[in-house]
Parts: structure tokens; C-alpha cells; sequence
């Protein structure tokens, strides 16, 4: 008898560790779900949507009230900084899930790193030092603004397929804040979330025109400005809303067109600039493995240093003049 006993509570102690075991996995995968889940990461942007954004009214200010009581003591004293909306706006434009700090963090190290290498390992002045840690130090923000660039492209290119997608869904009898809904749930990132969080900000009560207006200064684009305009008008004016936004749909795609065309028509220029710019290293790498003897005197000697420098900053300044002429705005 006292076999079984002990045979039964074994058993019963192996359940409750099994169950134990179970439920602390569970409340973890919880947990994490809460914080890092799918989730929680698109609150989180919608969040940092309208922090970056100008919107002043009742409710945007609660949630933005809300969000800086969750942050951290070192976050909430950036967001306070007068920049600090600004830059969280390039970051949200960008599509990058960092905040404002974690950008100011990064670049401070990138030019801490290259400052101490440049006068200690390399041995060169405070004065090379501090300008090409300022170098590295822009390496992150150039970054968030060439991912901003790529991001807002995209937008511009989606935006005539969104709009037809509202237009057929005025046409079939919905109104303009489920057509919002329709773009945010069945168009592509990045113009489904831009559209996503304008049809929550008219859910939590901020109006249709100052929500458009958030959208206009969350996608600085000309295309976007001109949607914006035609609904403000039509709402105020009145008029046949599909129409103009079949209108306005055929004109981005001939904008498109022609910015294609004309990118076509440049791509000799820019083939030329981009061989312009990267010859001379080419050719100073070239020569530095065949011959290290012929470029020696210029890591070297203290005149090779000086005309390297001054060759590094008018080869800089050419390669502006370049990117300037070959742009072509449309």
C-alpha cells in the first residue's frame, strides 16, 4: 500500500511540474506577444505616427500624453527637445522602427569610433579626427534619409492604384472613411499603413481634415498634397469625389511617366558621374598594390598628406556639382 502512495504522488508531482512548466511558458510567450508581438509593434508605429506628427488636437494630445508615460525617463526627456519631433518624423518616413534617441546614440558612437582610430591607431591631428568622426557621425542619418527617399518613392508609385481602389469603392456605394479602411487593408506597405492610421485617427475622433492633414506632413510628397487638396475642397465644395480622384490618378501616373522617361534619358549622365566619382580611388587602389613605392610618399610624407586632403575635399565638392546638374526635379 504505501508503494502505491508513493507511485501516486510521483505521478501527481510530475503533472504539477508539467502543468507549471506549461503555464510559465505560456505566460512568457504572452508577455512577449504584449511587448514585441506583431501586435504590439503596429500600435507602436501607429504611436510614433502621431507623435511625429503636428496634430495639437484633444485626443491626438491624450495618446501622446499616453505614450510619453510608457517611455523611458531618457526617451521622454528627448521627445521635450525642440528637434526631437522632427527627427522622429525622417525616422517614421523612413519606415525604421528606431526612435529619435537610439539615432543620436548610434551617430555619437560612429564618430567617438572613427575619432579615436583616426588619432590614435592612424596617428593623425585632433583636427582630421573631429572631421571624419563628423563624417561617420552622418553615416546613420544619411541612412534614415536614404531609406526616407526609397519609402516615399514607393508611396508615390502606389498611390494611382490606391486611388483607383478608392475610386471603385466610392462608385460601389461606400463611403470615404470605409474606402480608407478597404486602401489600408488590401493595398501593399507602405501606403496601407499611411492610410491604415489616417482611418484610426478618424475612429478616435480627430477630424477628417486635420487627420488628411497629418498624412500630408507624414508623406511630404507633391502627388499626396494634391489628394489631399482635392478632398478638402470637394468636402467643403461639394462635387462628384470619384471623378477627381480618377482625374488625379491619371495625372501621378503621366507624372511617373515622364520622371521615368527623363530618368532614362539621364542615365548616360549619371553612368558618367558615378564613373567620374570612383576612378581616382580605383586607380589610387590600383597603383597602391602594383607600385606601393609610387604612392607611398603620400600616406607618408607631410606634403602627400596635405595634397590628399585637399584633393579629397575638391574631389567632394565635384561630386556635388555633379549629383546638381545630372537631378533633374519633375
Amino acid at each position: 500500500m504505501p508503494q502505491f502512495i508513493g507511485s501516486d504522488s510521483l505521478l501527481i508531482m510530475s503533472v504539477l511540474v508539467f502543468v507549471t512548466v506549461l503555464l510559465t511558458i505560456e505566460g512568457l510567450v504572452i508577455l512577449w506577444q504584449s511587448k514585441r508581438g506583431a501586435g504590439a509593434k503596429r500600435l507602436q508605429q501607429r504611436l510614433s505616427a502621431l507623435s511625429a506628427s503636428l496634430d495639437a488636437s484633444g485626443r491626438t494630445r491624450i495618446l501622446k500624453q499616453r505614450m510619453l508615460r510608457e517611455l523611458p525617463t531618457l526617451e521622454r526627456l528627448f521627445l521635450r527637445m525642440p528637434r526631437a519631433a522632427r527627427l522622429q518624423r525622417s525616422i517614421h518616413q523612413a519606415g525604421l522602427d528606431w526612435t529619435g534617441s537610439n539615432l543620436v546614440f548610434i551617430s555619437a558612437m560612429f564618430g567617438i569610433a572613427i575619432f579615436i582610430a583616426v588619432t590614435s591607431l592612424a596617428h593623425q591631428s585632433a583636427l582630421t579626427g573631429l572631421l571624419l568622426g563628423a563624417l561617420a557621425a552622418a553615416v546613420p542619418r544619411l541612412y534614415v534619409a536614404y531609406r526616407r527617399s526609397r519609402r516615399l518613392r514607393k508611396i508615390e508609385e502606389q498611390l494611382p492604384d490606391g486611388l483607383d481602389l478608392m475610386v471603385r469603392a466610392l462608385r460601389s456605394g461606400h463611403a470615404f472613411s470605409s474606402s480608407l479602411q478597404m486602401l489600408g487593408e488590401e493595398m501593399a506597405e507602405p501606403i496601407a499603413g499611411e492610410f491604415g492610421i489616417v482611418h484610426d485617427e478618424v475612429n478616435f475622433g480627430v477630424s477628417l481634415q486635420q487627420a488628411l492633414t497629418n498624412l500630408s506632413t507624414r508623406v511630404p510628397t507633391t502627388d499626396l498634397r494634391y489628394f489631399v487638396v482635392a478632398v478638402m475642397i470637394q468636402r467643403e465644395s461639394g462635387g462628384n469625389l470619384a471623378e477627381v480622384l480618377t482625374n488625379l490618378s491619371r495625372l501621378v501616373r503621366e507624372r511617373l511617366k515622364l520622371r521615368y522617361k527623363i530618368k532614362v534619358l539621364s542615365s548616360e549622365g549619371r553612368l558618367s558621374a558615378w564613373i567620374l566619382s570612383l576612378m581616382p580611388f580605383a586607380m589610387a587602389g590600383l597603383l597602391n598594390i602594383f607600385n606601393p613605392g609610387f604612392m607611398s610618399p603620400l600616406w607618408t610624407d607631410p606634403l602627400g598628406v596635405t595634397i590628399v586632403k585637399y584633393m579629397l575635399v575638391m574631389m567632394a565638392l565635384g561630386i556635388l556639382i555633379i549629383v546638381k546638374i545630372i537631378k533633374i526635379r519633375v
